[in-house]
């Protein structure tokens, strides 16, 4: 048998690559390729549904595998789609005012130092029943404040 002119590498080298086989290949490739340049964790956009297939939030697509979807963002639609909530979104910032500082009054207090208390159980005279007397005592209040 002569392997000298057939096609495909050198002899021991294994059977050449059937079409199929170099397309899956290929596939791999740039999907790998395609990964190393964008993250889909950081995607907005990008979401796996309960099926196991990928979805478009942005577009309401579906794909197979990541490699779809990552040629799905190259795409036309998918770009027109980001075009279009971009003008929406600046046409939204338009109409919105700018947030200002609620101003809120500080108030002021007088210091009063920390109080001193006495606390005493009493009985009434009169009518025997329990009472407590709370004597609070304010050292550095000036006169003519009321606590």
């Amino acid at each position: 048998m002569d392997f000298q002119n057939r096609a495909g590498g050198k002899t021991g080298s294994g059977a050449p690559a059937s079409p199929q086989q170099e397309g899956i290949d290929r596939r791999e490739r740039l999907r790998q390729l395609a990964l190393e340049t964008i993250d889909l964790n950081k995607d907005p956009y990008f979401m796996r549904n309960h099926v196991g297939t990928y979805e478009c939030k942005l577009c309401l697509t579906l794909h197979n595998n990541e490699g779809s979807y990552l040629a799905h963002t190259q795409g036309e639609k998918h770009q027109v789609n980001l075009a279009r909530r971009a003008a929406k979104e600046a046409a939204e910032q338009q109409f919105l005012p700018a947030p200002q500082q609620a101003k809120v009054d500080i108030k002021r207090f007088v210091k009063i130092g920390r109080p001193g208390y006495k606390v005493t159980r009493e009985r009434d005279p009169q009518t025997g029943q329990l009472a407590l007397l709370f004597q609070i005592d304010y050292p550095e209040a000036s006169d003519g404040v009321v606590p």
